[in-house]
């Protein structure tokens, strides 16, 4: 999830405005949103989109095989983040997006009332997915099943680290009553899912935030080399082995539900067919099974699509 240069963003407006002209960029009109309970679109030729990160690019291979293989003819187009990537997948330029269940809730009840709503995404997936279809549906999108694959706000330690204070679990570190300093991005201080929760949830005695970034090299390598004691990463960072870092547990569930879970554009992909295929892969597709892709692509220079079709080969899930 995260933020994309500017570059980027000019460059998805650019090929976005190159796209057919489809509905109001900002979705269905008010006047317009009693047609979301139309009978839902097959279209044969589906525009996957992806958010130009190695994670979303891998997603959208997988769903671009998977697809293809039950008989649809697809394109990817990069666009590189919400801002823009939501309001084209309302309005039919894109048909299809890997999301994460609980930030996803949260943005767009965010867009939908304002940005000091609460927030709906929460630990419960259930509840989550709940709130997200409800506010999806209105605006002509449908959220299908969530997979076992999740993506959430991690926290890691050196491996040592671990062995020496018995930790296998964030709950673990908060009764050790150790000073931590804490690797990770500004915001951190006030975002409920980071310093404040697990001061509050866990009773982790938070020193201080070292502003290096969220599971960047520089953040890691901090923690590495004992400047930090724990650094704020995801559950699938592909390179937590290499500087020694081992994650905790999150025993007490304070990270949402950020369950991968794909979302169609309606009148366009929201048939059988498409929720049929895309569910296949939701089954098989594990954090762990992320994890490893996302190294092949980061760490081994592989090819997105190479590292897809691979997977795909190696679970039966295509030929």
């Amino acid at each position: 999830m995260g933020t994309f240069p500017a570059a980027f963003a000019r460059l998805a407006l650019v090929l976005l405005a190159l796209l057919p002209l489809g509905a109001c960029a900002t979705g269905p009109a008010l006047e317009d949103r009693g047609r979301v309970t139309a009978a839902p679109g097959d279209s044969r030729h589906l525009t996957i989109g992806s958010a130009g990160f190695t994670e979303s690019d891998l997603l959208a291979q997988l769903y671009a095989r998977l697809l293809g293989d039950a008989g649809y003819r697809t394109s990817i187009l990069t666009v590189a983040n919400r801002e823009l990537y939501e309001p084209a997948l309302e309005s039919g330029r894109i048909d299809v997006v890997p999301e994460y269940a609980a930030t996803f809730a949260d943005w767009l009840n965010a867009k939908t009332h304002g940005t000091d709503a609460r927030p709906v995404g929460s630990p419960d997936l259930g509840a989550t997915m709940k709130a997200l279809r409800a506010l999806a549906t209105p605006r002509g999108l449908t959220v299908l099943t969530p997979g076992r694959a999740v993506d959430q706000n991690a926290f890691a330690v050196s491996a040592a680290y671990a062995r020496r204070h018995r930790l296998k679990t964030l709950g673990d570190l908060g009764e050790r009553k150790l000073p931590v300093r804490l690797a990770a991005g500004d915001e951190c201080v006030r975002r409920p899912y980071c310093a404040p929760g697990l001061r509050k949830v866990y009773g982790i005695h938070i020193t201080g935030i070292d502003p290096e970034g969220v599971g960047t090299t520089q953040a890691k390598r901090a923690v590495q080399q004992g400047r930090d004691q724990m650094v704020l990463t995801t559950t699938t960072d592909a390179t937590l082995d290499s500087f020694g870092l081992v994650l905790l547990a999150d025993d007490k569930r304070l990270q949402n539900a950020d369950h991968v879970v794909p979302v169609v554009n309606r009148a366009r992909a929201g048939g059988a067919r498409v929720a049929k295929a895309l569910d296949r892969l939701g089954e098989v597709l594990t954090t762990a099974d992320l994890a490893v892709m996302n190294r092949q692509v980061d760490s081994a220079r592989r090819l997105p699509a190479d590292v897809a079709r691979a997977y795909l080969e190696d679970k039966g899930l295509t030929g």
